[in-house]
């Protein structure tokens, strides 16, 4: 008889989450078990006859919801990374039964008054800076959740937050639906040329996958995901293809059809917007940003504002030099399209550096760049990974490690999924399946997982990385380690679990080591030869790595103005085109084209928790281009002093103190955007 692995003891090693044991039909019973013992944790805590106190209140609300938990974490991860029809059914269903729970938890009045008793003595209360934290943060989560609302308010509020939690995952649905419908089928192979052979063979594996390889004649299947999409962008010489492609891409959501976004935004701004007013704010964007390490609307605009003014005169010269080089070579009109951007920007850069991916791959197979990874976090930190084989993943591809301290004490699980599929949305992120925190004087570890979508091997080849998936790697893992090195009292403030503007920080320094002559070589080596990279390679990607700098600050800034403008004033009514276009008349220097808009697919603003945080990338670049001339100050890999700092200060800490109060500890100062400006080539 099967019995529910939620609702046992995990009896896998290190407790991981037993997905080979887990069903379908084990979802709703654990999810609505977890949520009775849940409300029964908090009903303990309101009915408790003592006085409040930090320990039966504050730590009681801390410690609540473990099965919840346990259960939502597997389910939300699958969701993103390995969803099917059934799972999307149970997680709407599950969905607004979550919302509901939290906001039956952060509009229980009794509950709250407790609270807000021991909040009100905190200045006697002799608690440290984490325990400090944890208060206010608990005092704030209720207060800025509509705490103070009286019962009309309260009940307009779950409306709201129960209607928002549905069209935020039907968004995710419509942009994951468009992604998988679409593929483009070429039977001619003459329509591809300029198409490097690893492209080929991969459209090729994918026409055999999908049975559309052709009888006489071979297909090449392309599809939307970023391995198939980006190559086809940057080498196929025929334009009308590169178009149709860039079309359907930047459609998605845009075709007034089932996985139509363009409602589903106009009633999440909305909602947003009443929420917020609901609560006292006069915007979206002052609700977010109040807990930000930015701290306010006007500061995060004047942010972006100043970067389009150092950004855009340099954008301005590359373009120019762009379309220069494009008429050299044949283009005909006069101004370059979106869809030849990328195009000619990857003949200019092989012309300009002799460097481009091709060259690049054959040094970058998959596993050696995860062993780079690997041993750039050993050489910082002492970290050590041993791949194991014997913790249940929920897809063959997925790799797990055991990670272990410089003493050899277990640090935490990792798990590296790498491929796209069809169940996986598109992107890259982190997630943990189990937070870090000290319970019952234990150091209960994290359990943490990277997702992402890189060029899948084929018959002849290993998965060979192109040099945007390298940072992307390196990214994602940054963020792994501050999942991983986590190292406080009370999950909620530990790892990742930190304001927006902050949390990229570590993933960003991590992307840096991308460039270092001294990591690469622990890692670039050709796949076939084992030749380690050459000198010569290694400074043509640093010489490269401000090119076009300037139109890629612009498509980030693009990014965060038409966020900030969506939540940081009253909804205007205007149109997706018209409010794209306001923006772009700042924002972006190539021609508007009709039939296409990316807010319908901006999934991190609408479907992730990037709402009124997308400058948040640019802002900690500030912060990682600051820290990581701390690092190449007094050694690099070898500074022994700048990685102990981060590790201690940053790594471990996560969101236990303010932002700014853990960077200064860590830098000794606050940050200066020089270092940015500087690495970005935007000033000398």
């Amino acid at each position: 008889m099967h019995q529910n692995p939620f609702l046992q003891p995990y009896t896998t090693p290190h407790q991981t989450a037993p997905f080979d044991k887990i069903t379908t039909d084990d979802y709703m019973p654990a999810l609505k078990e977890g949520l009775k013992q849940a409300r029964k944790e908090v009903d303990a805590i309101t009915k408790n006859k003592a006085e409040p106190t930090f320990e039966n209140t504050i730590l009681a609300l801390e410690r609540s919801g473990d099965l919840l938990g346990k259960v939502t974490s597997v389910l939300f991860n699958l969701n993103s990374a390995e969803t099917t029809p059934d799972l999307q059914k149970i997680v709407k269903e599950a969905s607004p039964l979550l919302t509901e729970y939290g906001n039956d938890v952060t509009l229980n009045q009794k509950l709250f008054a407790r609270i807000k008793s021991v909040y009100d003595q905190r200045a006697s209360l002799k608690l440290d800076p984490e325990s400090s934290m944890l208060l206010e943060k608990a005092y704030k989560r209720f207060a800025r959740n509509g705490a103070n609302l009286d019962d009309k308010g309260k009940e307009r509020l779950r409306t709201i937050d129960k209607e928002l939690s549905q069209l935020s995952l039907q968004f995710g649905e419509n942009v994951l639906n468009e992604t998988n419908e679409f593929s483009m089928v070429v039977t001619d192979p003459s329509e591809l040329a300029g198409l490097p052979d690893y492209a080929l063979e991969a459209a090729k594996a994918t026409a055999k996958q999908q049975g559309k390889e052709g009888e006489s004649t071979p297909g090449y299947v392309f599809t939307l995901q970023a391995p198939s999409y980006g190559p086809f962008m940057q080498y196929v010489d025929k334009r009308e293809l590169r178009k149709k492609l860039y079309m359907a891409f930047n459609g998605r959501g845009f075709h007034g059809d089932k996985n139509d976004n363009q409602d589903i935004i106009k009633k999440i701004v909305d909602l947003r917007y009443e929420r917020a007013n609901l609560l006292g704010y006069q915007t979206h964007a002052d609700f977010v940003l109040e807990e930000s390490m930015a701290g306010s609307r006007a500061k995060v605009q004047s942010f972006l504002d100043e970067l389009v003014g150092y950004a855009r005169p340099a954008a301005e010269k590359q373009l120019a030099e762009l379309t220069t080089y494009a008429k050299a070579h044949g283009f005909a009109e006069d101004k370059l399209q979106a869809w030849d951007n990328s195009y000619y920007a990857e003949k200019l850069k092989k012309e300009k550096y002799d460097l481009d991916d091709e060259t690049l791959k054959p040094y970058f197979k998959l596993d050696n760049v995860l062993d780079g990874a690997f041993m750039v976090a050993n050489k910082l930190y002492g970290i050590t990974f041993k791949e194991r084989k014997d913790i249940p993943v929920y897809n063959p591809e997925v790799r797990t490690f055991d990670v272990f301290d410089k003493d050899g004490k277990f640090v935490s699980v990792f798990y590296g999924d790498y491929f796209p599929r069809t169940g996986k949305r598109s992107g890259a992120w982190m997630n943990d399946i189990q937070g870090q925190k000290i319970e019952n004087n234990q150091n209960i570890r994290p359990q943490i997982v990277n997702v992402c979508n890189f060029t899948k091997p084929t018959e002849s080849k290993p998965s060979l990385l192109t040099f945007s998936e390298v940072t992307t790697l390196f990214h994602e893992f940054g963020h792994g380690l501050h999942g991983m090195l986590a190292n406080g009292t009370y999950e909620s403030l530990s790892g990742t679990n930190v304001p927006r503007d902050f949390v990229e920080l570590p993933s960003q320094v991590m992307e840096n080591w991308c460039y270092d002559p001294e990591a690469l070589k622990l890692f670039a080596k050709h796949y076939q030869t084992d030749e380690v990279i050459p000198n010569e390679l290694i400074e043509k990607i640093r010489a490269s790595q401000n090119f076009l700098a300037g139109l890629a600050n612009m498509r980030q800034l693009r990014f965060g103005l038409v966020d900030m403008y969506y939540h940081g004033q009253k909804p205007t009514g205007e149109s997706i085109t018209d409010v794209e276009s306001r923006v772009d008349s700042v924002a972006n220097l190539f021609p508007r084209v009709d039939g296409v808009a990316f807010s319908p697919a901006f999934s991190h603003i609408f479907a992730g928790g990037y709402s009124a945080g997308y400058y948040s990338y640019k802002w900690s670049e500030v912060l990682d281009a600051d820290a990581f001339e701390f690092f190449k100050e007094k050694g690099g890999l070898d500074n022994k002093a700048a990685a102990d700092s981060f590790r201690k200060n940053v790594l471990e800490k996560g969101g236990s103190e303010r932002p700014m109060e853990l960077y200064k500890k860590f830098r000794g100062r606050e940050p200066s955007p020089k270092a940015m400006l500087r690495r970005s080539g935007l000033i000398l």
